[in-house]
């Protein structure tokens, strides 16, 4: 028997790989730009702005360029994972960023234009030190300037450049890992938020489902059909049977509107309430309709939400038994699948067989109810859950749920 797998459209929220690229576009060049504007205050403070300004310009458009990359470092590396490996993973991706734009800067001295500005101070033996670009003078009283030209990077020892660059990757990792600091915050934030959303639909999913579980039942066709199998059962002298009938009316209505829509119920509680629902139906169709449920003992106390098989069932009674002239079989079965989950299937179909299909109205108007139930399944669990449904090949309905095994209530 083939089951199609139902397509429903992912929902609104659902976040893709690099999905969120205008925020950290924004954050990127926020950052930067801040950092920008500091060096601009700094440059006209001093006597040649633009030399300072055109060497800190080369700094920054590399700076964006290794940002950008530490953002997409973290997004393909961590796109589903938790805050823990998206901090790791930014972490690292700051401290090879450091260090890539600290050797950076250290290759490209050479191309750096050298500033013209001086800084002159007093030094306590009474000379007078001048410092522009790479050449120091000392003014000496009654003696020429001594002229000190200081070695460029590129001239000094590797170790030393090396430390030179390590000395600059630190000021620039603090830099980097703000920005991933706030990034991360972000993700984290909204995945809190979207962790409430998905719990504000799953509770209105609930609620939804409630009504609509007992929408069918207090309706007045409902009424008019179970209390006249009622007076069926009275005129005929069946009062046992009118009494069990009238109990398990009582016990529905009262199990179904104090059961909490937002909670999970066990698979054992599930199954009692639609026995209860299935004994009323049966006793309108004491010819038309057999039930078989067969749930393994260990799969008893699995969770899940309430109410979850009611719409089915539903379905099942009033576009199977209720159009058919002929005994139908609705059949609920759990099996434990290998992957800690569970598989309940809910299907319809002639008790006595056969390659005859049910009545053309058996599918009909089962689209709102089984797109519930979908909606609180990808609301629950999300991807971990599944589910399908379509006509058996050798006749009847069948509805298929996939979901993990959860025992904790």
């Amino acid at each position: 028997m083939t089951v199609p797998m139902l397509m429903m459209p992912p929902p609104q929220s659902t976040r893709t790989r690099f999905s969120d690229w205008p925020f950290a576009l924004k954050s990127i060049v926020g950052f930067w730009v801040f950092y920008a504007m500091t060096v601009v205050i700094r440059a006209f403070l001093g006597a040649d702005p633009w030399a300072m300004l055109e060497n800190k310009l080369m700094v920054i458009a590399i700076g964006i360029v290794i940002n950008a990359l530490i953002y997409v470092a973290i997004t393909a590396l961590s796109t589903g994972a938790g805050i823990r490996r998206k901090a790791l993973v930014a972490g690292l991706g700051c401290l090879l960023g450091s260090l890539v734009l600290g050797g950076t800067v250290v290759l490209t001295e050479d191309w750096m234009r050298e500033s013209k500005e001086e800084f002159r101070f007093q030094a306590r033996e009474g000379f007078t030190v001048i410092e522009q670009g790479n050449q120091i003078r000392i003014e000496r009283t009654a003696q020429e300037p001594l002229v000190l030209t200081m070695p460029k990077v590129h001239e000094l020892g590797s170790m030393k450049r090396v430390r030179y660059a390590l000395d600059i990757a630190v000021t620039w990792l603090f830099f980097f890992i703000g920005w991933s600091a706030f990034y991360v915050a972000n993700q984290a934030q909204a995945e809190a938020m979207g962790a409430q959303r998905r719990l504000a639909i799953a509770e209105s999913a609930a609620q939804a489902a409630q009504v609509r579980a007992l929408r069918y039942q207090v309706n007045p066709h409902f009424l008019f059909n179970t209390l006249n199998s009622l007076s069926s059962l009275v005129m005929t002298g069946r009062s046992d049977r009118a009494e069990t009938m009238l109990l398990a009316l009582s016990t529905f209505f009262r199990t179904s509107l104090s059961l909490d829509p937002s909670a999970d119920v066990s698979l054992a509680e599930e199954i009692d309430l639609q026995r209860l629902y299935l004994d009323i139906e049966m006793a309108r169709f004491p010819d038309r309709l057999t039930v078989e449920i067969e749930v393994p003992p260990e799969l008893e106390q699995a969770r899940l939400p309430a109410l979850l098989l009611q719409p089915i069932v539903e379905n099942a009674i009033k576009y199977g038994v209720s159009k058919s002239r002929k005994a139908v079989l609705i059949r609920i079965e759990a099996q434990h699948l290998d992957d800690h989950r569970m598989l309940l299937e809910i299907s319809n179909r002639l008790k006595h067989g056969g390659k005859e299909d049910l009545p053309a109205a058996t599918h009909e108007g089962t689209g709102l109810g089984l797109a519930n139930v979908c909606q609180r399944l990808e609301a629950r669990w999300g991807t971990r859950a599944s589910c399908r449904f379509g006509p058996m090949t050798g006749g009847g309905y069948k509805v298929s749920l996939t979901m993990p095994v959860e025992t904790n209530g």
